[in-house]
């Protein structure tokens, strides 16, 4: 047990040493003599994106750096809870048919792509209708490996024979028509569907569906994941802006559309400062400064040296900043006037089993056994406590809280959730390894950084209680996700964030035709599932559809192709300077509402 005083000593230290180590990017007008630029100097868990592409873009940190630089046809609005879309790149939402079946859309007029070399005299052009075809043909483009192509996939006329034929003829014809894709004018397009798709308005706010210039791709190719060019708040004004795995510099972009802080609000917000900026042309501030932390305590020493404009608490600070009794936020940083928003995340926290592997994977009594006796022996409680100070949801099932299909309380009589070390034991012998004999070690995956380590020990003493062994493999989360996508991991362990409010999200995670590469990362196969899968897709929100969900639900969890499951409560600090914040992780284009009164930073200055 380490007291008060020895502790902040530790800190001290620390502090020093990650002020030297940690990655440090230049002060605002830092040699440039604009001391007037606004700039927002947030962090990053993990090591950042893969890539600036949003088409083969999957990960939230992705997602939240190509939010900045892209734009979508409809967005999520900034105050409104529950969440609501609204019109981004359209002018209007998409108006539907009777039956449902075909959207009519209209671009707002006028938008513009950002500046660049790729464009007639380096200026950006007008954004139109083709550019949306364009921009979602590339998901069925093999040289993007089909990763986003599971959001388009047996949706619109003509698309999937479009990207078979393309396959077949060894080369990609942008040009070549897809049915489903009706082009009126520049401006106005209508997408016509199969059949009604109730969670298609969601993805149409997927950082994935952004539009991108035909231009770029082809000017910059495999570089464009590097040099990205698009239409969004801000931009990657030079490659090396983007340090990989250590920091992203992103700039206003000047040809952003015409866009204003919303006016439309929560009881509470006016409370709360978020509604003072009502009317403010976006993005208010100048430039972006992301860092990424592979470790989450040299972030939280930032925060505390005042170089970051916010932070979420690492589970091993979370006593340092809160009471572990009421919760409420102690008093030394209420007197430095940070603020404290706990935000429960539609969170999916669970280690799967690769149904392909030859030890854990298949369907058979024994393997299904072997799965469970897995489950039984972990003792997600004692994870929670451990490492989420006890602030996160145990729950059963994959559908989070919130959502249609979500257990009550959380409990399901059929769920294989642990601690039962007895059941465990007797699902080990129906496996064919009675006290784990002749079990083999199992490789067990999981991302390095942050309490990662000790995680997996934990994961392997609670295993160990029964005999099984596994052996942890930690690595970045870029090759965690390699190996999750190469199906080369038997055991692994991550969390999965649901791209929208709508279970069928987390559904999608179980479908076949989603194996890895795409999001089915556990690569199960059920054909009953995979029927109720393409059933829900069509329904409306109602008792029906939550019965479905319900069945599918139990069906899994039958299969046992993972363990869990838990969700998050992220807890946000937040420093007096940066204004406007409301924080969510359900999406990520809050960055251009955000504000800084520099005037309130350490030794700051009014403008």
């Amino acid at each position: 047990m380490i007291n008060g005083t020895m502790r902040r000593m530790m800190t001290f230290a620390a502090v020093l040493s990650a002020l030297v180590a940690a990655p440090s990017l230049a002060p605002a007008g830092a040699g440039s003599g604009d001391v007037a630029e606004k700039v927002l100097r947030l962090p990053m868990t993990t090591d950042g994106p893969k890539s600036l592409d949003p088409i083969v873009g999957s990960t939230t940190y992705e997602n939240r750096c190509c939010s900045q630089i892209f734009d979508t046809l409809v967005q999520y609005k900034y105050l409104k809870r529950p969440f609501e879309l609204e019109p981004a790149l359209l002018a209007e939402m998409p108006v539907i048919s009777e039956d449902g079946k075909v959207w009519h859309c209209t671009l707002k007029k006028g938008v513009r792509f950002q500046d660049d070399a790729c464009f007639p005299g380096g200026k950006g052009r007008e954004i139109v209708a083709s550019d949306v075809f364009y921009s979602w043909k590339r998901a069925a483009d093999p040289k993007y490996q089909f990763k986003s192509y599971w959001l388009l996939e047996d949706t619109i006329v003509g698309l999937d024979e479009f990207k078979e034929a393309q396959q077949q003829s060894g080369s990609f014809d942008y040009d070549a028509p897809v049915e489903g894709f009706r082009l009126i004018n520049d401006h106005e397009f209508e997408l016509v569907f199969k059949r009604p798709v109730q969670q298609f308005m969601w993805k149409l706010a997927m950082f994935q569906l952004s539009i991108v210039p035909r231009e770029a791709v082809e000017k910059y190719g495999d570089r464009f994941n590097r040099h990205p060019v698009g239409s969004g708040p801000f931009m990657l004004e030079n490659e090396s802006d983007w340090q990989i795995g250590t920091s992203l510099v992103l700039k206003r972009n000047p040809n952003y559309r015409d866009e204003f802080y919303p006016s439309e609000a929560m009881p509470g917000d006016a409370e709360a400062g978020l509604t003072k900026a009502a009317g403010q042309k976006l993005p208010i501030a100048d430039r972006i400064e992301i860092t990424f932390f592979v470790e989450s305590q040299p972030m939280w020493l930032k925060f505390e040296a005042g170089e970051l404009d916010y932070t979420t608490v690492p589970e091993t600070a979370y006593e340092e900043a809160f009471s572990r009794r009421s919760g409420n936020l102690k008093r030394p940083y209420e007197q430095r006037g940070i603020t404290a928003h706990k935000v429960p995340l539609i969170d999916f926290i669970f280690r799967g089993f690769n149904m392909e592997d030859p030890l854990l994977g298949g369907y058979t009594n024994e393997k299904r056994a072997l799965r469970k006796a897995i489950c039984l022996a972990l003792d997600w409680d004692e994870m929670n406590e451990a490492y989420y100070n006890g602030t996160a949801l145990v729950y059963d099932g994959m559908i989070p809280h919130g959502l249609d299909g979500y257990p009550e309380d959380g409990h399901l009589p059929n769920a294989w959730r642990g601690p039962d070390l007895e059941r465990a034991r007797q699902f080990l012998a129906e496996a064919g390894y009675p006290d784990g004999q002749g079990l083999p070690v199992i490789d067990y995956y999981t991302s390095s950084g942050g309490t990662s380590e000790r995680m997996a020990a934990l994961t392997a003493r609670q295993l160990a209680k029964v005999n099984i062994r596994i052996n942890p493999r930690l690595v970045d989360f870029s090759t965690l996700m390699e190996a999750v996508d190469n199906k080369k991991a038997p055991f692994f362990s991550f969390a999965w964030g649901s791209d929208y409010p709508d279970a069928e999200n987390n559904l999608a995670l179980f479908y076949g035709p989603n194996e890895a590469p795409k999001p089915n990362h556990f690569n199960y196969k059920n054909a009953e599932y995979d029927r109720l899968y393409e059933k829900i897709r069509t329904m409306p929100p109602g008792p029906e559809r939550t019965a479905i969900y319900i069945q599918m639900r139990d069906m899994v969890l039958e299969d046992c192709p993972y363990a869990g499951s838990m969700a998050r409560i992220r807890h946000f600090l937040v420093n007096p300077w940066l204004l406007n914040f409301k924080p969510t992780e359900t999406f990520y284009t809050w960055m251009k509402y955000l504000d800084v009164d520099d005037s309130k930073r350490p030794g700051g200055s009014s403008r």
